[in-house]
């Protein structure tokens, strides 16, 4: 659980041997703070701890007002940061064995029923050392927590969640909210939701830039895209109608061929965009990107 010294993102990621973790442990609000309520869990520190966050406490204040109130706070693992950078946590002497808490510059880590005792610390040790944005950081710090050993009880849920460090107009929006609710490697299936993310969120700048007119950086950002998920059907055959536009049509019939390949349906779809008004509507373009044959 994290604010990104660089861009003011909150964050928490989280994984654990329980159905759908990123339901009961993770609660951000962009410009407010972050919250992580672990152990057995408390899912009032969530939303109680971001209404005295938002009245203007601090992490330490507002945690230190909710535990001291809570008659089972021994049982209770919680950490808080606010949107100013400051993070606190508590672990009740009742958790269960390994438990442990690291609070860092910003952030903390903290785990329970954990094979090893060196879990917090390796993961806040990942999260200082590695490289790239708020996500990825988190992340890491996950990947570090099962290299360590991770939950004594075996894997089954995941979930990551970042938002802005801004309150703006619209509050509702998540930089990331991605849950992996019941699998076999939790992390390493959100490690490749991420990477999804990453490539779907390049494709939408592409959208904005076309329509904006700006075909040639569409195409790069949906370039950028297949880089990070070069099977994806979807982002292939977008990228093709936007190659269209920049005028390589060599790339484009590439593009289309290989989302048809995976997905026959791709062609007809085609034309159905184009009577939408959404792509050039004229039969001889439209054969040559995707023939009815094929």
């Amino acid at each position: 659980m994290a604010r990104d010294p660089a861009t003011g993102d909150l964050g928490v990621a989280v994984q654990s041997r329980w159905f759908s973790v990123g339901s009961v442990v993770s609660w951000v609000e962009a410009g407010v703070g972050a919250v992580a309520t672990q152990s057995l869990a408390d899912v009032t520190y969530g939303p109680n701890g971001l209404d005295l966050m938002r009245d203007g406490a601090g992490a330490p204040e507002a945690l230190a007002a909710l535990t001291g109130r809570d008659e089972r706070a021994e049982v209770r693992q919680v950490a808080m940061v606010d949107a100013r950078g400051e993070a606190a946590a508590h672990s009740g002497t009742g958790c269960v064995e390994a438990f442990g808490h690291h609070v860092g510059a910003g952030y903390s880590c903290q785990a329970n029923m954990m094979e090893r005792d060196t879990v917090w610390n390796a993961m806040g040790r990942a999260y200082e050392e590695a490289a790239g944005d708020l996500p990825e950081r988190l992340m890491a710090a996950l990947r570090a927590a099962e290299v360590e050993g991770g939950d004594m009880r075996g894997r089954q849920s995941a979930a990551i969640l970042v938002v802005d460090g801004e309150r703006g107009d619209r509050p509702w929006e998540r930089k990331v909210d991605l849950r992996v609710e019941d699998h076999p490697d939790p992390v390493g299936e959100l490690d490749r939701l991420v990477t999804i993310k990453r490539a779907y969120d390049h494709m939408e700048r592409g959208e904005v830039l076309a329509d904006g007119g700006d075909l040639g950086a569409a195409a790069a950002e949906y370039e950028r895209a297949l880089e990070l998920v070069p099977d994806d059907d979807q982002a292939a055959f977008w990228a093709g109608l936007i190659q269209v536009g920049a005028g390589d049509a060599a790339r484009a019939r590439e593009l289309l061929s290989r989302a048809r390949k995976a997905e026959p349906r791709w062609g007809p779809f085609l034309r159905r965009v184009a009577a939408a008004g959404l792509f050039v509507d004229d039969p001889e373009v439209l054969d040559g990107l995707a023939p009815p044959e094929a």
